[in-house]
This record gives structure tokens, sequence and C-alpha cells, in this order.
């Protein structure tokens, strides 16, 4: 068996597309323009590609960016303030603050300071109980990028047997959560999982985001299966670096039925969640219906 390529490029194209044909709309019948600030802490590297990739991708689907650039040295109660006067901007409807931060600051406090219903990362402790709770919430941008797919692959998730590889509170959890939602039977594995690979040929959909490279191979994955590998890995290989996922892909695509590649596969699905989860808290900030297909 060779498995279906799951193009997360491609998918996030489409994503992309739609939430600017909402853009587009809701200009034109509203005179509303969704708006994202992006809150940057220091000089690192990775933090200010991501943020710079952020910025174009909110301008290309027509909404407004907002970006702040703050020294490693800001206090808390600086970055404190910024969040709040954000929390008060009308124009701003989503607020994400790029992890992570300078050792100095408390993430947590940082980010349980941002209005639930601007935290476009969703990552308040709000958002979090609202979502285990099957509640209406911001939804997490990877988890939900995992989401469409799967929904698209496979059109109805009610009762299929999904093992999701990975506890984090931005991933594993969250995903967990969502394909509850959807009437999975659900288990949460780990690295500490007693039987691991057994556990885990049972799945018709198996999630890998536990950060190991390659740790989930072939002989792990239920013929047929559906693969969706979060992890993004940077490893040596032939003397150099290569990025690989959290999924040994050559040996888990002749089993499976489908599989995300690395890269290509869920990294691309970030972003354009963070632009549809963006244009969600304009809806709701507005009373407006939410755009379907676009939220969990």
């Amino acid at each position: 068996m060779t498995a279906r390529v799951i193009d997360g490029k491609a998918f996030a194209a489409r994503v992309r597309a739609q939430v600017a044909e909402h853009v587009a709309r809701l200009k034109e019948e509203n005179g509303i323009q969704p708006g994202l600030a992006v809150v940057l802490v220091g000089e690192d590297p990775a933090s200010k590609v991501y943020v710079r990739n952020k910025h174009a991708s909110t301008i290309e689907v027509g909404m407004a960016s907002f970006e702040h650039r703050l020294p490693a040295e800001t206090s808390e109660a600086d970055l404190l303030a910024l969040i709040d006067r954000l929390n008060a901007d009308p124009k701003v409807h989503g607020i994400l603050v790029q992890l992570p931060l300078p050792g100095h600051l408390n993430s947590e406090l940082v980010i349980n300071r941002i209005n639930p219903a601007k935290d476009v990362d969703g990552f308040h402790i709000s958002n979090v109980g609202l979502l285990g709770t099957g509640q209406k919430a911001m939804v997490p941008c990877t988890p939900l990028g995992c989401l469409m797919m799967l929904r698209d692959h496979h059109g109805k998730l009610a009762g299929l047997e999904a093992v999701v590889v990975g506890r984090s509170n931005i991933v594993g959890k969250p995903m967990a959560q969502l394909l509850l939602g959807d009437s999975c039977t659900v288990t949460i594995a780990h690295s500490r999982t007693k039987n691991l690979a057994e556990v885990c040929r049972r799945a018709d959909i198996l999630v890998a985001a536990v950060g190991r490279p390659e740790m989930i191979t072939g002989d792990m994955v239920k013929p047929g299966a559906t693969v969706i590998d979060v992890g993004i890995n940077r490893i040596e290989r032939d003397g150099k670096g290569v990025l690989v996922g959290d999924v040994h892909y050559t040996s888990a695509a002749e089993v499976a039925g489908a599989i995300t590649p690395v890269p290509g596969g869920v990294g691309p699905m970030t972003i354009a969640c963070l632009l549809a989860n963006t244009l969600t808290a304009s809806c709701r900030a507005h009373g407006l219906a939410e755009p379907e297909g676009l939220t969990a």
C-alpha cells in the first residue's frame, strides 16, 4: 500500500482563500476589517521569522496587521499594559503573543491576561476549559488545522478510533478534545505509554505530536490508517540538516492509507488557522454568523 499524501500546503492555500473571501464580504457588507495584533518580545531568530510570515499572511487576506516588537528586557508590567491596551482596542479582534518569551516573563500570566474572546492561539485557561467541556471556544491553531484535514479526508469522523501520541497543552490535549467532539473514540498516549506500538496499531486516525524524530515507525501503523504528523524536528542526515516529523515517513507511508508529509503537511495549516480564528473572533465580536468550515 502507498499512502495518499495529504497536501497541507495546498489545503492551507484553500483555507486562506476562504478567509480572504469572508474578509472581503465583511468589509463590503458590514464595514468591518478583522485585525490581528502580534506581540514579539526579544530577538529570537525563529520567532522573528514566524512573526514576519504571520504579518505577510494577515495582509494577504485583507486583514489589518498590528505588530508590536519589544526589546528582550521589557518588564512584565509593560507587557501586560500593552495587552490591556490591545484588549480595549475595538480594531483588534485577535491577539497573539509569540512564544517563547524571555525567561524573566511569566508566560502563563501573560497569556491569561489576553481577553479570551481575542485569544486566537486558544491558550487562555478559559478557552481550554470551554473546549474541554464542549462549549464554544477559541481553538488552538495546529489541532484545528489537523481536524480540518481529517474532516476533508474522511468526511464524518464519528465512530473512528483515534490515538493521539503526545499530551502537550498546545497540541495533544486539545487535539483529543476536538476528536471527541467529532465522536471519535480517543486514546491519549505518550512516550511512557506501555506497549505504545500496540496502542498505535488500533488507530484509524493516528496523530503524532510527541516531539521525537521519527519515533512512530511503519510497524506501529494500522494498515489503511490516516497518519497526521505534527512533529517538526531538525536532525543531521548524511552530513546535512534536514526536517523530519515524529513519524518515520517512508515506512509509515507503505502501510497507511493517508499521511501528512514533513515539511508541507500540518505546518502550513497553523498560520491559515490563525487567520481563520481571527475572522471567527471578529464575527463573534460583532454578533455575526461564523464562517462555515473554518471553526471546530
